[in-house]
Parts: C-alpha cells; structure tokens; sequence
C-alpha cells in the first residue's frame, strides 16, 4: 500500500487508525515518521514519503515520532493472511527467531538460502530480517525502559543487544532520547520485579465476548483459568517458561507478563497477539461478509469477532484430537490429566495456574495404556506426537499447504480435525469447517441448506471463512460465544 502515494495521503490527512501497521509517513522536513494516525497537524503532501515498515524508515535515517509512538502500532494485517515466503518470515521474526537463531536459522526454517530470504523481504519491507530485528529490539527496549526498574546494562542484554553501547546508540538514533531520558519521560510507576504490564494495540472494532469466551470455555486446568475478569496461562518459551494475564481494554489489550528470563518478551508479545487475532483488519474482514445477506444481520450484531488462535501450534494440535467426536467438558479432562502426568510445574503465586502443557518430547514416552480414550484414538495421537518430534511444524513460520497434507496423512486425521488445526494453529483466515456440528446448526438455523450448499455459500465469503464460522457458531446458545462473569 505505501506505493498508493495518494491513498496514503488520504489516510494521513484523515488520521485514520485503521492504516496504523499498515505503512509509516516519514516527514522529509522534521526527519521522523509516524503512523497515519499521528494526532499532530499533518504535514505537506510534498514534504510526506511512505514505508512499508518501521525498519525501512530508520535505515532511511527517520526517528519515531514521540507522540504517536510508530513503534507500537499493531501489525501488519497481511502476515497472517498470507502464506508465502515474506508473511512466513515476518511472523517468525516476531517470535525472536533473527535473535534466537540469527537469519541463518531463520532461512533454515523456511527452507530457504539466506539470500533468496534476504531479497525476498528486503523486496516487500524496505528493510531485511536483521534490520527488522533490530527494529523490534528497539521497541523491547524502550517497553523495559519504561516499565521496568532493571538496570541498563541487564535492560539491554534482556532486549537483545550485544553490548550496552550498541544499545545506546540503537536508542538514541530510533527515538532521539538516551535510554535514561526515556525512563524519566515514562508515565507511572515501574512494575514489580518480574512483572511487565504492556497495552497490546488492535484495530477496532473488536467483539471480546466468542474470543475470551472460547479460550475460558475450552481452557485446561492448571494451564489456563479466567481470574478477576482476565485470561490467564502458562507460555512456554525459548528460554523458561511465562505466564500471561490479558484483559480486553477500550483500543488495547492489557497483559501483565511474568516471565523467567526477560529475552522472551518478543517471543511472549508476538504469541499473545496471534492467540487474541489482534493484527486483523477486521473493517475488511466485516465489509466483505456483509455482503452475503443471511451473515449481515450476523455481522452487524458484532462487528470485529476475532479467531482465538493458540500461543503453540502442538499444543493446540494434541488438544484437537483429545477433542474429537466428545464434549469440550470431556476433552478438558483428558487434557488435564496428560497436564498432570507429563506437564512442567510452573510457580504461580498470583492465580492457579501449575503447568506448562506438556511438550512433544514429553508426550513421546506416554504409555498409551494409560489413557482414557478409545484405541483408535490413542493411534492417532500417537501418530501426531510422532510427527511433531519428527520434524511436523505447526509454527508461526509454517508452510499452511504441507501442514495439512501431513497431517492429512495421519491416521485418524479426517477434515474437521485438520480444518481445526488450520484455523486456531496454523492461523489460516480461510480455514472451514462444514462438518461441524455448530456449523450444522447454524446452517438449518439461517436456511444455508445442507453442507454441500453451506460449502458453495462459503466461497463469497473467502479468504475469510474462519471469521465466517465465528459468526456462525454464535447462532447457537454456547458458553464459548460469552464473555465469562468478571
């Protein structure tokens, strides 16, 4: 969109929320950039210029704007729409991979060269994975710059940096502050040692009610509890494990993050935000199921329904075959038992929360005798777990076309299954799912026909058919299309 120099202009001018992420406006006069909804007078057309990304308006020696904060704008909706190479990439450079694994590892995960990724990225964001990396050390910085009381020296190594001068400088050239005039310019208080309190930013509208409600309705015990009005849980991250308290706010989610070692906060943020939808553009997700007259009542009833999606793709993945031809209630208590036997213990002191979910690697010495579940499903979950610590990636970096064919492959692996996978894990917006029971109900409800005629139905509605079931499922009386009592 940044090459549409005149629609950019016109979002400018009408400081419209809806293109924050979307692109960056650099003042050539001031030398800063902003979001499109930036409260300050807009400045001159001919003084304007627009990037695709944040990286790609540092690099060309831009510093964020101090009112607007840029940095914090939510994402792009288009990486988690799209499946191709870019869209893999920038959803694993948000999860820390550049940090964790440098581009190499990056690339490794694609399946890529290091140059085809380098070209690819730098093509379509201005910026390659290092410079958009850097971009979001940046941004982890200045949030533990303001939020917590750490140290500098330990505040930089937390972010990322490799030396405390690298992040001075770093600081300096993005936001025209040193690190120390940051801290004093801050709002509030720093939160308790451990804790960070963070406003996770989303496009409005958004309907909290199927979002949180799914996630408490279907949450495993131990894992995952709705306490003082907040979804809790456990995360598991590359380097110990977090937990994540997140409330719906007016414009943003609140999230109160407990983690083991600060490195993780991209890794934490990024997952919390895929798990709530937040990067969706949910005017253009509304607009166009609308148009189908029998979802407009639907859709105007609650305009901005997300997906709830997972914090992991295997945990989800194992979770969906605990879940197959029984009641939430039931797939909750198998869940909870596989918790108990092979979880993590976690230490909890503000809630109840005990476990991370078990890890492949655990599930792998499972004696199937154990669990309470027909034989037949017992194969097919082992056959998942055997995937996936055989190499099956259901990631923010995954290929959404081999994942459903390998799982496809499985023993016991039937379309609702993989559907489900594809829509919550995979994060795909055009996943379906015709032959669920809700979509059934839904369809005799609103007169779609059967499923063959709900499937041609559902081709209007593409690429957004998972938004399409959320709605759908709300023709029927279900805990998980309420927000639970604070």
């Amino acid at each position: 969109m940044h090459e549409d120099f005149e629609r950019c202009v016109r979002a400018v001018q009408a400081k419209d929320a809806r293109f924050d992420g979307w692109f960056y406006t650099a003042v050539l006069t001031t030398k800063i950039y902003c979001r499109p909804s930036c409260p300050v007078v807009p400045p001159k057309p001919r003084n304007m210029s627009f990037y695709p990304s944040a990286a790609a308006a540092q690099q060309a020696g831009f510093r964020a704007c101090k009112r607007c904060r840029p940095d914090a704008s939510p994402g792009s909706p288009l990486w988690n729409e799209r499946a191709d190479l870019v869209a893999r990439a920038m959803r694993l450079i948000a999860d820390g991979v550049v940090d964790t694994e440098g581009v190499r590892g990056l690339a490794a995960r694609l399946g890529y060269s290091v140059r085809q990724v380098e070209r690819q990225v730098f093509a379509e964001l201005g910026a390659g994975p290092l410079a958009l990396a850097r971009a979001q050390r940046a941004q982890t910085a200045r949030i533990l710059i303001e939020t917590t009381a750490l140290p500098m020296t330990e505040l930089a190594l937390a972010a990322g940096f490799g030396s405390i001068r690298t992040f001075n400088d770093t600081v300096r050239e993005v936001f025209a502050l040193s690190p120390t005039e940051l801290r004093q310019r801050a709002k509030g208080k720093p939160a308790a040692a451990g804790a960070l309190v963070l406003r996770l930013p989303y496009r409005k509208p958004l309907y909290p009610d199927n979002l949180f409600g799914h996630l408490v309705a279907t949450g495993v015990p131990g894992v995952e509890e709705w306490r003082d009005g907040a979804y809790r849980r456990t995360l598991r991250l590359p380097h110990g494990p977090g937990v994540v308290a997140l409330r719906p706010e007016d414009g943003h989610i609140a999230a109160r993050l407990t983690l083991a070692d600060l490195r993780d906060l991209p890794a934490a943020t990024s997952r919390c935000r895929r798990l709530l939808d937040l990067d969706a553009d949910p005017v253009a997700v509304d607009d166009q199921l609308a148009t189908d007259p029998l979802l407009a009542p639907l859709v105007a009833a609650a305009p901005g329904r997300r997906v709830p999606r997972t914090v992991d793709g295997a945990e989800f993945a194992v979770r969906a075959v605990l879940g197959q031809q029984v009641s939430t209630a039931a797939a909750r208590t198998h869940a909870a038992r596989l918790v108990v036997a092979h979880g993590e213990p976690v230490e909890d002191p503000e809630g109840g929360l005990t476990h991370l979910f078990p890890s492949p690697e655990a599930l792998a010495s499972l004696d199937p005798e154990t669990l309470a579940m027909p034989r037949s499903r017992r194969r097919t979950l082992l056959a998942l777990v055997e995937a996936l610590t055989g190499g099956l990636d259901l990631g923010a970096g995954s290929d959404w076309d081999a994942a459903r064919a390998a799982l496809t492959a499985l023993p016991g692996f039937g379309p609702w299954t993989v559907e489900s996978i594809a829509m919550r894990a995979l994060g795909d917006p055009d996943a379906f799912l015709p032959t669920d029971l809700g979509i059934k109900y839904a369809a005799e409800t609103l007169g779609l026909g059967g499923q063959a005629a709900v499937v041609a139905r559902s081709a209007a509605w593409r690429p957004w058919r998972a938004y399409a079931t959320q709605h759908l499922w709300a023709t029927g009386d279900h805990a998980i299309n309420r927000m639970p009592a604070a």
